[in-house]
């Protein structure tokens, strides 16, 4: 590989005349566009050859990090293996070609694959009826806000404008609850890093419309008050929302609805295992319990009696979230990883997923400060290094994991720890994989005190070395410019 040629952009490659393609002869003549239509210049479109352009877009996917890659420890949260037959499926031509507005009779296949993602996905979760609309996980909170809002509302309970979060909960919970026009209420945690019960007694009264949760928590840990804490807030009048970006862990061991939640939000492209990363694309369905069906959005997918399935667009809650059917694709996906697993084999995610991050916090308790001892879920969260004395930060941990090939685990979050370092591990890993990630980790913790410069300078190996973030982010460089004098 030639490195000098290596970290340019294909603009800095480019030398006029070069040419990358070979048109057939012209036989329509030539047509003058308007003058209205025209540049005023040529476009500044980089000129190469072919090799180059291949060469130089291969160096580029090869810089790319997935689970395709290798082990990802930010896991379901961010990046859950995506099964190729998933892939497979979703590029059918017989769901791909479908066009939003065919009329209902000539997309049967397509809404009994609706419907029956709606049904399975309230056998996972307990609850009684979904909507697939929503097009993202945030997208999904919104939507289920909503549902509460226009519950209370409906009953006349206008003074509920508040929205209890955890000091732990994900930053879109609030977010949501603020673009929902809600009030948030934050509820601290206890020291165990779980919801403080006692505190939350004192701030639920009738102004109170949820309470939104993630369980297992940010932290990876079960909240266990959760009876407890359904029943004071039903008492009081409110609702209980479930955050599902923590779902993961749950599958097979137990269910939102069973818990005592009344409306929740699941990420497809976490627990059912779609690719989401760089921002899309996403799917976050919503689920409500009995009684709240009706305030679901529309359109819905409705079986008649005689099997075949119509589309349903009016309903009694006026919530309108999207024109179509949602991110149809990723429901695919997910439809083909239910069904690949069965009833019996979905059952094996949660342990598993559970199971994994056990094995690698009690492997690495003894270099990394370990804040909250005890059983985790599906992640767990390290405060940085247990020796503090060598000033090696967790963000250079993380650098030092790209010299080794590894994506960086979550840093930095949850903010209840200063060196918070965030590690989730998925059910799909093998032990070999999990422990040449947790060889590799003590490697770190070792280099941390025999020779810190190398892990405070990292990453070594990477086209790019450490970044000034602070620069990066305020002065931003999005565009490029030919120097002059510059081919």
């Amino acid at each position: 590989m030639n490195n000098r040629l290596y970290g340019n952009l294909i603009f800095e490659l480019s030398r006029p005349g070069r040419r990358a393609y070979s048109l057939p002869k012209n036989e329509f003549g030539n047509y003058e566009l308007p003058a209205e239509q025209r540049r005023e210049k040529d476009a500044e479109l980089p000129e190469c050859d072919e090799l180059t352009v291949v060469r130089h877009y291969t160096n580029l996917s090869n810089n790319n990090f997935g689970v395709n890659n290798g082990f990802y420890p930010l896991g379901s949260c961010t990046m859950k293996y995506n099964p190729v037959i998933n892939e497979e499926m979703a590029a059918l031509t017989s769901f791909s070609a479908l066009h939003p507005l065919q009329p209902a009779y000539t997309c049967q296949g397509a809404l009994q694959l609706y419907y029956e993602m709606q049904k399975a996905l309230s056998a996972l979760t307990g609850l009684k009826e979904f909507t697939l609309n929503p097009f993202a996980g945030a997208h999904g909170e919104l939507t289920g806000l909503m549902v509460i809002r226009a519950y209370h509302q409906s009953r006349g309970d206008l003074k509920r404008t508040k929205v209890i979060v955890p000091d732990s909960a994900h930053g879109t919970n609030p977010a949501s609850a603020a673009v929902c026009g809600l009030e948030i209420v934050e509820v601290k945690s206890t020291a165990n890093g779980v919801v403080d019960v006692n505190d939350l007694r004192g701030l639920l009264d009738d102004t109170i419309a949820a309470v939104m949760m993630t369980n297992p928590n940010t932290l990876g840990l079960f909240e266990r008050e959760i009876p407890e804490i359904q029943r004071l807030v039903h008492e009081c009048g409110g609702l209980m929302y479930y955050d599902g970006a923590n779902l993961n862990p749950m599958l097979g061991a137990c269910r939102p609805g069973d818990m005592g939640f009344d409306v929740m939000h699941i990420n497809l492209h976490k627990t059912f295992s779609t690719p989401h990363g760089g921002g899309g694309p996403g799917s976050g369905p919503v689920g409500v319990r009995e009684g709240l069906e009706n305030l679901l959005p529309v359109p819905k997918v409705a079986k008649e009696a005689d099997g075949t399935y119509r589309i349903v667009t009016t309903d009694d809650s006026n919530i309108h979230v999207g024109e179509f059917f949602g991110n149809f694709a990723v429901m695919m996906r997910a439809y083909s990883y239910i069904l690949t697993l069965g009833r019996e084999h979905v059952r094996m995610v949660g342990p598993l997923a559970t199971l994994a991050a056990n094995y690698i916090k009690e492997s690495l308790r003894d270099d990394y400060e370990l804040p909250i001892p005890t059983v985790c879920k599906h992640e767990f969260v390290f405060d940085g290094l247990k020796d503090k004395s060598t000033g090696v930060t967790t963000m250079d941990v993380a650098k030092r994991l790209l010299d080794y090939g590894y994506h960086a685990p979550t840093i930095y979050f949850p903010l209840l720890f200063h060196e918070a370092m965030m590690i989730e591990p998925t059910e799909n890993e093998s032990v070999e994989t999990l422990d040449a990630f947790i060889d590799v980790m003590h490697k770190i913790a070792e280099e941390s005190r025999t020779n810190p410069e190398i892990v405070k300078t990292a990453p070594h190996n990477t086209p790019t070395g450490r970044v000034d973030d602070v620069l990066a982010a305020k002065q931003p460089i999005l565009t490029w410019k030919q120097e002059q004098g510059q081919a």
